[in-house]
């Protein structure tokens, strides 16, 4: 039919843009995050466009979810208020007819978002964490940043470089300042680089540099020029942790049954399942008065998806500490607000829309009354 051709055109439309404004925010809050880091010189500058699109990932699911739920109410909220859902109302159309056309447009989403929530998430979880402790194990040079004042782990040296050549390979004007044995010394150097021995040692070599040394609280100093000068670079031994939770895959979930285990099972599943109910119930929410404005109807959904989202995390924590059964899991949440949209549709169905001859009817005795004030 042609509403359902025009209403599919619109929520594709309007999901679209959607998606990109949030996509947008979450790029711009996780790449600032990661840039702060950087800046700080906690995490490697070349590590940021890698750990950006792990995150991308793992928060597409939710991303995904709120972009449904977004387009369908402000695809009918425009209807609402351009009257176009009256002219709908008065063919003979009822709010379930709406239903439909709506499943069709969400399905392909939402079959979507479960693989991403049960396969592909916990894969990007994983993928990060490893990623990050391979960061954790690399040596003290490769975090470096330009600008940045860097200490050792030990913190027996601390590293300042101003700047790479184009190519990255080579840097400029490095300061190095280093505390062993009771004494302190400086090496400053125009330039230098990394260097590999055959036996896999690495050293920071530089080039055309002095060095000063001297005692703690002693004011004397011992000066050296020299044209190169090497520093070993010890490589770090890391710890590695367990893989989280989240990282795990959704059958290592299944076939390691305890609390934690079925908690995060259970919200893998829940995006999808609430990305559906938030969907069908942003049909009877959309009900526009014209005279309220479109605010009072995205306030509402804002709260609603809130309260959702924070039950939801409620429940699995409380599934967690062992105080709900795994087996109830999160579905008293889905049933709650299946039944609100149950209910809602209800409401909506008992508003009987004004039909043609309904306003011809008021039509003519607003007519005949402003005819007998005449």
């Amino acid at each position: 039919m042609l509403f359902r051709r025009s209403l599919l055109h619109e929520l594709i439309t309007t999901a679209a843009g959607a998606f990109l404004i949030l996509i947008g925010i979450v790029i711009a809050q996780r790449a600032g995050n990661l840039i702060r880091l950087a800046a700080k010189g906690i995490l490697p500058h070349d590590a940021v466009t890698t750990l950006l699109g792990f995150s991308i990932v793992k928060f597409l699911p939710m991303t995904l979810s709120l972009t449904l739920f977004l387009a369908v109410l402000m695809t009918l909220s425009r209807w609402y208020r351009d009257s176009e859902m009256v002219i709908w109302f008065s063919s003979g159309l009822g709010i379930t007819s709406w239903i439909r056309p709506v499943f069709i447009f969400i399905a392909p989403v939402v079959t979507f978002i479960f693989i991403l929530s049960l396969f592909v998430m916990p894969w990007a979880v994983s993928q990060g964490e490893t990623y990050r402790d391979q960061l954790k194990s690399r040596d003290e040079l490769s975090s470096i940043s330009p600008g940045v004042f860097k200490e050792s782990s030990n913190g027996e040296r601390v590293y300042f470089i101003e700047s790479f050549d184009e190519l990255g390979n080579i840097v400029k004007n490095i300061f190095v300042q280093s505390s062993q044995h009771q004494k302190t010394g400086i090496i400053v150097a125009a330039q230098g680089g990394r260097y590999l021995e055959k036996n896999g040692d690495q050293f920071l070599l530089m080039k055309n540099g002095r060095r000063y040394q001297g005692g703690l609280g002693s004011p004397e100093f011992s000066t050296t020029a020299f044209g190169t000068y090497a520093i070993r670079v010890e490589a770090k031994e890391v710890k590695h942790e367990p893989p989280s939770t989240q990282s795990k895959s959704s059958r290592e979930l299944l076939l390691e049954k305890n609390s934690t285990n079925s908690a995060e099972l259970q919200w893998r599943i829940a995006i999808p399942i609430s990305a559906l109910i938030l969907s069908l119930l942003a049909i009877p929410l959309s009900a526009l008065d014209p005279r309220a404005g479109r605010s009072a109807n995205f306030a509402i959904a804002l709260i609603i998806y809130v309260i959702y989202n924070n039950l939801l995390s409620i429940m699995q924590a409380w599934i967690v500490q062992g105080k709900i059964n795994g087996f109830v899991g999160l579905w008293p949440v889905h049933l709650l607000f299946l039944s609100i949209t149950l209910y809602l549709f209800y409401r909506r169905a008992q508003q009987r829309p004004i039909l043609p001859d309904t306003w011809l009817t008021l039509w003519g005795a607003k007519s005949r009354k402003s005819s007998l004030e005449r």
